[in-house]
C-alpha cells in the first residue's frame, strides 16, 4: 500500500510513502479535510539523512498499532525540512518557545488553521524515563481535542501571540559598536578548548564560520591567539573521527569533546563551509595539511555528491544496513584480513584501533568491537611548509586506497539527490575561492558548471527556485537561496574576473532587494512578500549550522559596494548590521558570520584595478601577485577592451582608466586611486605585507 507521498519527489517524503500512516504532503487538501472532519493536524518534519527521524519512523510510523491511532485521531502531514525550510523555521521557533530546545524529528500538533498547540521532537512508541510515548501521547491529544477544546484553543492563541513577538527581531535603530569585534573574539577565546580545539563542550559542531571569523581577525589585527585557535581546531578536526580518513569528507558533528565519535551523515553545506575554512587557513599558514584537506574535500564532493549535470546533491545518510555508522566502522580482524601483517600492525597503531573497539553503542555506552580510524597529536603549531602528521604518507595512502576499495563493496549510505539552490550557492562560493587561491582551473570549471546548471533551470521569467527535483524546479526561492547564490557569483567573478558573473550577481541582488527587504526596519525577511503565509514573516540572523541569510547579505552588499563603487550597497550592509545590532551585541558568538562581515566593513581594504588592452600572461601574473598580497576584504577588477563596456556599466568608476599594451595596476583605497604601477616590488609595498604565520 502506498500513501499520498508516493507521487512526491522529495527523497525524505518518498522514504515514508509505504508507511501505514495516511500521510499527506503539505497541501491545502489536508487542511480542508482536517476542518471538515474536525481533526487536529499531526505535523512531522525531518530530513532524509536524519538518524533519529529513521528511529521514530521504524518505531512508530511503520508500526500498524501506532499508525491506526494516528489515522483515527489526526490528519497527518509529513514535511522535508530541506525542501521547505520556511515551514521548518516557523514551527521550530514554536518548538523552542515551548520546550526550550529543538531538533529533528520535529513533531507539532496543529489546528486545521495551522495554529500549533503542542510541540515536541522525537517521541518513542512507548513511554519511558519521563518521555511520553506515542501510544500514550495520541490518546491524550484526542481527549484534549474532544473534551477540552477551550484549553486547546487557548494554548494555540497563546503560542501564536508568543510567535508574533519574535517578528520584532531585526528592528534595531543603533549602529553596531566597533567593540563588537573584540567582544566576539574574547567570547570565542573564553569558550575555546585548548586541548582539542573547537568551542564549548560536547556535542561539538565544526562551526567553520567561527574559524573564518578568527582568520579574518588575524589578518586584520595580527592576533596570534586568533590564529592559534583556528589552526588547532582545524588540525584536531582533521585528525579526529569526524573526518572520514578512508573516503574523505566531514561528518555532521562530534558527540564527544575529542572529535572522535561523529554523527555520520555528510552534508553538502558542511563540506562547502569547511572547504572555505581550510583554504583560508592555508593562505596564512601554508600548512600542507590544510591544502591537502581542502583538495580531499573537493574529491569527496565530486565522487559522491556531484550530479551528472554538474550541480550538487544534498547529503549522505548516517545509516546503512539499518544502523548508524556501519559503512564507516572497522574491526581489527577486518583490517588484518585486508592488509599484510606489517601494514595491518602499522595501520592499527597509527589510526588508534582498539581490539574491543573505540566505537561505543549509543544507548548502552559499551564498546562494540568496531573502530573509527583517527589520529592523535602531535601539536598543531607546525611551521610554514610543515605538517602536523607524522606517519609515512606514501605508505598510508596505499593502505587507505585498499580500504576504500573494500569499503565500496559495502552497502552505501542513502544519497539524498535533491539539489538545493542555497547549498549549491555555498559550494560554488567555496570552489571558486579555492580555485582562485590555488590557481586551479579544474576547480573553477566545477564551480562554473554548477552555476550553469542552476541558470539552465531558471524559467524565462527569471524566477529563482529553492529545489531542483529531477529536471523540474520547485518551491519558490527563500532568502538563503538568493544570499548564498549571490555570494557564489561574487566569488566566481573574483576568481575569473569575467564581469558576466558580476552582472548576474547584481541582477539577483536587485530581485532579492525587491522581494525580501524590509524597507521600514532594514534586513531581509526569510520569505518573499508573495510566499505562503504561515504564522508571520520572520528574519534570520542567527549563524547556526549555516550562516544566516542576513549575515550573508552583509558580505554580499559589502563586496558589491567594493567592486562596483556603488556606496548604496555599502549603506545597505550597514543597515543590516543596525537592524540586528541588539541581538548581535547581546551574544556576538551566535552571529560570527555577521560580525565577520562587519569586520570587513571596518577593514583597510584595497580596490585593485588591473588594466590591459587584452588579457595576457603578464596581466594574469599581476593578478596573482595582488591576490597573494592584498589585505582582507580587498577586490580585484580586470579592465580590457573586450569587457570594457560591461564593466564600465557595472562599475562606472572604471570609465576613468585608460588601457595600454602594458598591464598596469591601480590600487585604490577609500574611493581614491594612486597612480598606476607595474613593478611587483612596488605593488607589494603599496598593498602592505599581510599578516601570515610566516611573519609571527
Amino acid at each position: 500500500m502506498m500513501n499520498r507521498l508516493a507521487t512526491e519527489k522529495s527523497p525524505y517524503l518518498l522514504q515514508h510513502a509505504t508507511n501505514p500512516v495516511e500521510w499527506y504532503p503539505w497541501e491545502e487538501e489536508a487542511f480542508k479535510r482536517a476542518k471538515s472532519e474536525d481533526k487536529p493536524i499531526f505535523l512531522s518534519i525531518g530530513y532524509s539523512t536524519c538518524h533519529w527521524c529513521h528511529v521514530m519512523s521504524r518505531e512508530s510510523f511503520e508500526d500498524n498499532e501506532v499508525a491506526r491511532l494516528m489515522n483515527e485521531t489526526f490528519i497527518n502531514i509529513k514535511v522535508d525540512r530541506e525542501e521547505r525550510p520556511d515551514i521548518d523555521n516557523t514551527y521550530m521557533t514554536v518548538c523552542q518557545m515551548v520546550t526550550g530546545q529543538g531538533g529533528w524529528p520535529l513533531t507539532l500538533i496543529l489546528t486545521p488553521e495551522k495554529l500549533p498547540f503542542y510541540a515536541a521532537t522525537y517521541l518513542p512508541k512507548h513511554s519511558f524515563g519521563g518521555r511520553m510515548g506515542m501510544l500514550d501521547f495520541i490518546p491524550a491529544i484526542s481527549r484534549a481535542w474532544n473534551n477540552d477544546r477551550n484549553k486547546v484553543e487557548e494554548a494555540a492563541q497563546s503560542l501564536a501571540s508568543g510567535f508574533t513577538k519574535t517578528l520584532d527581531l531585526g528592528r534595531g535603530i543603533t549602529d553596531l559598536n566597533e567593540g563588537i569585534i573584540d567582544q566576539a573574539f574574547r567570547d570565542l577565546a573564553n569558550r575555546f578548548d585548548p586541548r582539542n580545539g573547537g568551542f564549548g563542550p560536547a556535542p561539538k559542531f565544526p562551526s567553520p564560520h567561527n574559524i573564518l571569523f578568527l582568520l579574518t581577525h588575524f589578518r586584520t589585527t595580527g592576533s596570534a591567539l586568533s590564529l592559534q585557535m583556528a589552526r588547532l581546531t582545524l588540525t584536531r578536526m582533521r585528525q579526529g573521527g569526524i573526518w572520514d580518513h578512508v573516503g574523505y569528507g566531514f561528518h555532521r558533528y562530534s558527540t564527544d569533546q575529542e572529535w572522535l565519535l561523529p554523527h555520520f551523515e555528510k552534508m553538502l553545506h558542511d563540506q562547502a563551509m569547511l572547504l572555505m575554512a581550510y583554504t583560508e587557513a592555508w593562505k596564512v599558514t601554508e600548512n600542507p595539511l590544510f591544502r591537502q584537506t581542502a583538495y580531499e574535500i573537493t574529491e569527496y564532493v565530486q565522487r559522491r555528491l556531484a550530479s551528472p549535470g554538474g550541480d550538487f546533491y544534498s547529503a549522505e545518510d548516517a545509516e546503512s544496513e539499518g544502523e548508524e555508522g556501519t559503512f564507516y566502522l572497522w574491526s581489527c580482524d577486518e583490517i588484518r584480513k585486508i592488509l599484510s601483517p606489517e601494514d595491518a600492525a602499522y595501520f592499527l597503531k597509527t589510526f588508534n584501533f582498539d581490539e574491543e573497539g573505540n566505537f561505543r553503542d549509543e544507548s548502552t555506552g559499551r564498546k562494540t568491537g568496531r573502530n573509527i580510524p583517527h589520529l592523535k597529536g602531535p601539536p598543531a603549531e607546525a611551521g610554514p611548509g610543515e605538517t602536523p602528521l607524522t606517519y609515512d604518507s606514501g605508505r598510508v595512502d596505499e593502505i587507505l586506497q585498499k580500504l576504500q576499495g573494500v569499503r565500496n563493496l559495502r552497502e552505501h549510505p542513502f544519497l539524498d539527490d535533491k539539489v538545493l539552490t542555497d547549498w549549491n550557492g555555498l559550494m560554488i562560493t567555496a570552489l571558486a575561492r579555492t580555485a582562485a587561491t590555488f590557481g586551479d582551473r579544474n576547480l573553477l570549471q566545477e564551480a562554473e558548471q554548477a552555476w550553469a546548471r542552476i541558470l539552465d533551470s531558471i524559467p524565462e521569467d527569471r524566477t529563482l527556485h529553492h529545489v531542483l527535483r529531477g529536471d523540474q524546479p520547485a518551491v519558490p526561492a527563500l532568502a538563503d537561496d538568493y544570499a548564498f547564490l549571490i555570494f557564489g557569483l561574487i566569488e566566481l567573478y573574483q576568481a575569473t574576473l569575467n564581469p558576466v558573473y558580476l552582472q548576474e550577481a547584481v541582477k539577483l541582488q536587485q530581485q532579492f532587494d525587491l522581494d525580501f527587504y524590509d524597507d521600514t526596519h532594514g534586513g531581509y525577511f526569510f520569505t518573499s512578500g508573495s510566499a505562503e503565509k504561515l504564522l508571520g514573516r520572520q528574519k534570520e540572523i542567527y549563524d547556526g549550522v549555516l550562516p544566516s541569510s542576513n549575515s550573508a547579505a552583509i558580505w554580499n552588499n559589502y563586496y558589491l559596494g567594493a567592486i562596483t563603487g556603488n556606496t548604496g550597497y555599502t549603506s545597505r550592509a550597514i543597515e543590516i548590521c543596525r537592524a540586528f545590532s541588539e541581538q548581535i551585541t547581546d551574544a556576538p558568538t551566535g552571529y560570527t558570520w555577521a560580525v565577520n562581515g562587519y569586520q570587513l566593513l571596518r577593514a583597510d581594504r584595497a580596490e585593485i584595478v588591473i588594466t590591459a588592452e587584452t588579457e595576457t600572461p603578464e596581466s594574469r601574473r599581476l593578478t596573482e601577485l595582488c591576490r597573494n598580497h592584498m589585505p582582507a576584504g580587498s577586490v580585484i577588477l580586470l579592465l580590457t577592451s573586450q569587457n570594457r563596456h560591461l564593466l564600465n556599466t557595472l562599475a562606472p568608476f572604471t570609465r576613468n582608466f585608460e588601457l595600454s599594451d602594458i598591464p598596469r595596476v591601480y590600487i585604490c583605497r577609500n574611493y581614491s586611486c594612486r597612480s598606476p604601477v607595474t613593478e611587483p616590488e612596488e605593488i607589494i609595498q603599496i598593498l602592505g605585507k599581510p599578516h601570515s604565520a610566516n611573519s609571527d
